[in-house]
């Protein structure tokens, strides 16, 4: 039963780096990967305005931290993500046991689908906080994190796409791999079918009639 679910009748096989570059899902995650330091790091190091009078700084979405905060959040979170899925995607042919390369992909949707929600909110953020904001002196960072934002949806929406898919292909080959006994027609052992035990069934003892009862005597005949 776990002979090919997940893809696990390929485990065992050498690395193939080349294959491995090659693959949608690789390229898909070193673009997110990239994306995201774009945002994280524009906003750490351009983000933030500083105010000479007051002696603090403020983010240049509006002057609203929490929409900083949000964006570095959302993309140092995805940085790592990114990390991790390409680590276990590189040992994922080399992994033997079913269940576990299925909880590997059932995570890789999650993951995937709830990045691609939270960048389309932050995108939605800076850009409502962006169009609010006076006069800002760093204008093309806040625009580049908006637009890399924008980005991020499409790349992770893609990854989300790719994550079902292979959901899907598990669960198809799961289904095929396992077949209930008692309605395959193929199998080689068919079930065995056995006559009912009712009063249709039943046949009396040929000895029933002759059998001696205990403390009589029968003459022997002649």
């Amino acid at each position: 039963m776990q002979g090919s679910a997940y893809g696990a009748s390929l485990a065992g096989g050498a690395f193939d780096a080349e294959s491995f570059l090659k693959q949608p899902q690789t390229i898909l995650r070193c673009l997110s990967w990239l994306f995201s330091i774009v945002v994280f790091a524009t906003v750490t190091g351009e983000g933030y305005i500083n105010d000479v009078a007051h002696g603090a700084s403020h983010c240049m979405f509006n002057d609203n931290d929490s929409a900083c905060s949000f964006a570095v959040a959302i993309g140092i979170l995805a940085f790592l993500g990114c990390v991790v899925f390409l680590i276990l995607d590189a040992y994922f042919p080399q992994i033997s046991n079913a269940k576990d390369r299925k909880y590997i992909v059932i995570g890789d949707l999650i993951f995937t689908g709830a990045w691609t929600l939270l960048w389309f909110i932050c995108f939605c953020v800076l850009s409502n906080q962006w169009a609010k904001t006076g006069v800002s002196i760093r204008g093309d960072a806040a625009r580049a994190v908006i637009t890399f934002s924008f980005f991020s949806i499409l790349t992770w929406g893609l990854l989300f796409y790719f994550a079902y898919g292979r959901y899907r292909q598990g669960l198809s080959d799961f289904n095929q791999e396992y077949n209930d006994p008692a309605h395959d027609s193929s199998s080689a052992y068919p079930p065995t079918s056995y006559p009912s035990s009712g009063p249709a069934g039943y046949q009396q003892s040929p000895f029933s009639n002759t059998q001696e009862q205990p403390g009589e005597y029968q003459p022997p005949s002649y």
